[in-house]
């Protein structure tokens, strides 16, 4: 009788602890969707979009009276507007882009950003402005084509597309005419360098080119005709980041389609550059 019922205290112990292994699973599978849920919900309620942009990079992001303005800091702000998000500008070093993009701190890189050569290196938008590499140089300088700039020294934006220009293979025997490269933070800076005679040319995208002459004098500076290579801007997300990018070039056609977009191009004198269509 006593084996009997040692055996029948063996089976329903047995029994509650499969039971209980049972309960864990289906709590454990519970949790999972929960949290499944809870990320999707997270993703589908973005009250937040931070762009990364330079701040010395006009018109298409800078400060002016405090503030940071630009072409695509408008676009930005109107693409928030339209879903519901808070913008935040968040100016970076560009060179740190990629740390910045990796690590969360920035939704996106939006500030004339070049799509050639980066192409799977980004999650893209469609691209929305056709830009070309140019040169600046003092009016007064006697430098008319690439040919003059022999010996001369050239200055550039560090990590930007026109010193990715200058290093491609394309232009290896101008850039070995020069007499020297120097890599700057900003353009600002160039700038101030060209006026002080500590350069003798810029290397730069056009439309911060055309920006930069308008504004600090036709007659002091030229841009020379022949461009140093032609490129297209685009957005530029975390790779794989596809949901993003998808709700933000949708609300990008949609203000192409009623006129928004060609008004905020109109503003900084970029309407020829644009080329974002609504299809």
């Amino acid at each position: 009788m006593k084996k009997i019922t040692a055996l029948a205290l063996c089976f329903l112990m047995t029994f509650s602890l499969f039971t209980a292994c049972g309960s864990d699973d289906s709590s454990t599978d519970s949790a999972n969707d929960t949290a499944a849920e809870a990320t999707d919900a997270a993703a589908d309620e973005k009250t937040t979009f931070t762009v990364g942009f330079d701040k010395g990079f006009p018109p298409y992001g800078y400060e002016e009276n405090g503030e940071y303005v630009g072409f695509d800091l408008d676009l930005a702000a109107e693409v928030c507007a339209r879903n519901g998000w808070e913008l935040i500008k968040q100016p970076i070093n560009w060179d740190a882009k990629d740390t910045e993009l990796g690590s969360g701190a920035i939704d996106c890189i939006w500030n004339g950003f070049t799509i050639n050569g980066r192409e799977d290196q980004y999650t893209w938008t469609e691209a929305y402005v056709d830009n070309s590499q140019v040169f600046v140089v003092k009016a007064d300088s006697g430098i008319k084509t690439f040919a003059d700039l022999k010996d001369k020294d050239v200055l550039v934006q560090a990590a930007s597309s026109a010193l990715t220009a200058l290093k491609d293979k394309a232009n290896k025997e101008l850039l070995d005419s020069f007499g020297n490269l120097d890599e700057v933070p900003e353009y600002n800076t160039a700038f101030l360098n060209l006026e002080a005679g500590s350069g003798e040319a810029i290397a730069m995208d056009i439309g911060v080119a055309k920006f930069q002459v308008e504004s600090r004098g036709k007659d002091q500076f030229i841009i020379l005709e022949e461009p140093l290579s032609t490129e297209q801007y685009g957005i530029g997300f975390k790779k794989g980041n596809e949901e993003l990018r998808d709700k933000v070039q949708t609300t990008l056609k949609d203000m192409v389609s009623d006129g928004k977009f060609a008004e905020i191009a109109e503003k900084y004198k970029l309407t020829d550059a644009v080329c974002l269509t609504a299809e």
